[in-house]
């Protein structure tokens, strides 16, 4: 888990960068806004993540975060730059709300039981 952490984290800085300097004159206000928002909820799971590792924890809520990040700032990522990339990935709209509910019910999944798993 710690390496998809890593790997999710070091992506979350590149796209960060890549949208702030690359992108920035590319892209309109509105395409170039929700990018950001993919970027920041990338990130700040990611390290929610990074948190979770150092004890014990729900195997869920990792994966609901995991799955989070992939559907809701994935989806953010491609319907941002789909003009730019000259194809209509509009078919996308759904996954991203479905994306936030995922991250949301890691959240929720933290509620409760004081089942836990250790995943090293």
């Amino acid at each position: 888990m710690k390496n998809t952490i890593a790997i999710l984290g070091a992506v979350a800085v590149a796209l960060g960068a890549l949208g702030a300097h690359a992108l920035k004159d590319v892209l309109d206000a509105s395409s170039l806004s929700s990018y950001r928002t993919a970027v920041l909820y990338h990130l700040f799971h990611s390290i929610a993540l990074l948190a979770l590792t150092r004890g014990k924890y729900k195997r869920i809520t990792a994966q609901l975060w995991l799955w989070g990040i992939v559907l809701f700032s994935g989806s953010i990522y491609l319907l941002a730059t789909d003009e730019l990339m000259g194809i209509t990935l509009s078919f996308l709209g759904p996954i991203t709300p479905l994306g936030g509910l995922l991250l949301i019910g890691g959240w929720l999944s933290l509620l409760g039981s004081n089942e836990t798993n250790v995943d090293k």
